[in-house]
């Protein structure tokens, strides 16, 4: 396709051909209105003018007859030989009084109003000259004929019909430049996008549309695409991420289940040693069966698949049935385990993952913010304005400012937890199903110990009725910290 072919199609040249189809309707119509005004205007001038003739040269006969009229007519054809016709002839046609030389005979037979050419006293040479007169039949068989010359009104309609013809050519003209010059613009950032997406496709996923800053359609398709891109090139790149950590983070698990199968058939000897291989195989198998789940449930909330149908939650009700629900572990550990959530705080989400998140804090907290031998965790739930925050607050060795964002990662296990059980799971678990309703898990320094705060969007003028507790099953050990 040629790039004249190409320019011609674009949406933006037709378009702008269709405006210029318009408009120049339009223009017709205007201009025809002012030359059919202007027109009527000089036929009223015209009438007006043969009408005060004709009364006056009325009232003339009427005081002193034909001998009164001869004399007035050649008066006044004297005095106005080119605009105003006059002619006063007897029955046989012959001239009394008149600036007109020659007019056709038949037009003088009948009374009445008509359109004839003429010929000027003095410019017998030249050519008839239009105009518009009346006859009047007098007693005697004279005939009075009355006129204006139409010439001026011919000559202003040539002008104005001239000037709706070049202002109908310069229309054309210039809105098909206007055209080609605004599809040429539109063509030229279209032509840019095409060529990012085709760089994109390609497979370079750092290609971004530019953006010009004027803030029009295209800019704001070009932000729109862009920030498309860019979650596409988060989600990307969790999946790269996701699958190094499977990787290296189940070559361990699966390397020890290999060795325990192998540990067994070299040196089980009894049915009690095959039964205690195969219980130490099968707890291999669901740990790494809850890491598949975790991946596959943190994939989900990133996505958005796992969103499901919102309903309004309370997350104080959630906030004591997980208090309520790991009040004997921590009882176990020697723990205090206290929950503060006087008051309903209404949110919308799934109540499952919204418990399974403040399953995988608590549990957290209890394992590394309160180990054995004592400590103190205290759960929270709050409302502030249109925000409602969940808080598990603990009093342990807590985390590094520096660690505290690479501590939601997923697989990310620090120096300190090297020794607790666990995947490195569960805050990036939390943070996802905190990112999926609209809000954000921060980890703050709790003066001692380690601060989570859950924020979610409260919903809006909700009122909860009061429900049955219902008790949360136990979150599997997703611990991260």
């Amino acid at each position: 396709m040629t790039a004249l072919g190409k320019l011609l199609r674009t949406t933006a040249f037709k378009l702008a051909l269709a405006y210029l189809t318009v408009f120049a309707a339009l223009s017709m119509v205007v201009l025809g209105y002012v030359a059919w005004h202007a027109n009527a205007l000089l036929a009223g001038q015209l009438n007006a003018t043969v009408n005060a003739e004709i009364t006056g040269l009325a009232e003339q006969y009427r005081q002193g007859g034909i001998r009164k009229l001869v004399a007035v007519v050649d008066e006044r054809s004297n005095r106005s030989p080119s605009g105003t016709l006059y002619l006063l002839t007897t029955y046989s046609g012959e001239v009394l009084a008149g600036n007109v030389v020659a007019a056709p005979a038949a037009s003088l037979a009948e009374a009445g109003e008509r359109e004839i050419p003429y010929q000027r006293t003095g410019e017998t040479a030249t050519a008839p000259y239009p105009a518009v007169v009346r006859v009047f039949l007098l007693p005697g068989g004279y005939r009075l004929m009355v006129g204006r010359d139409t010439e001026e009104r011919e000559r202003l309609s040539g002008v104005i019909a001239n000037a709706v013809q070049w202002s109908l050519a310069l229309v054309i003209v210039l809105g098909l430049a206007g055209g080609v010059f605004v599809a040429r613009r539109v063509l030229k950032r279209l032509d840019a996008m095409t060529e990012t997406s085709r760089t994109i496709m390609a497979g370079d996923l750092s290609g971004r549309l530019v953006v010009t800053g004027s803030d029009d359609e295209f800019d704001r398709l070009a932000q729109a695409t862009n920030a498309m891109l860019d979650r596409i090139n988060e989600l990307m790149a969790g999946l790269k991420e996701v699958s190094d950590n499977i990787a290296h983070d189940l070559k361990t698990p699966l390397t020890r289940l290999r060795n325990r199968a192998e540990a067994a058939l070299r040196d089980a000897r009894s049915e009690e040693d095959w039964q205690t291989a195969m219980e130490q195989v099968i707890a291999e198998s669901d740990g790494m069966i809850r890491i598949f789940n975790a991946l596959l449930l943190i994939a989900r909330a990133e996505s958005g698949g796992a969103r499901g149908q919102l309903a309004e939650v309370d997350l104080a009700e959630i906030a004591r049935g997980v208090a309520e629900l790991y009040e004997p572990l921590a009882d176990e550990r020697g723990a205090r385990l206290t929950a503060h959530a006087p008051q309903a705080v209404p949110v919308l989400g799934n109540r499952e993952l919204i418990g399974q998140l403040a399953a995988n804090l608590v549990e957290n907290a209890l394992n590394y913010g309160a180990p054995d031998g004592g400590g103190e965790v205290h759960v929270a739930a709050t409302a502030d304005g249109g925000e409602a925050r969940l808080i598990v607050a603990d009093r342990g060795p807590g985390i590094p400012p520096e660690d505290r964002h690479r501590a939601m990662e997923r697989f990310v296990r620090l120096d300190t937890s090297r020794s607790q059980p666990g995947s490195g799971l569960g805050l990036a678990l939390a943070a996802a199903v905190s990112r999926l309703y609209g809000g954000s898990l921060a980890l703050e320094d709790n003066a001692p110990g380690l601060r989570a705060v859950v924020t979610l969007p409260r919903a809006a003028q909700a009122v909860l009725a009061p429900a049955e507790t219902k008790r949360l099953p136990p979150a599997e050990p997703l611990a991260a910290e």
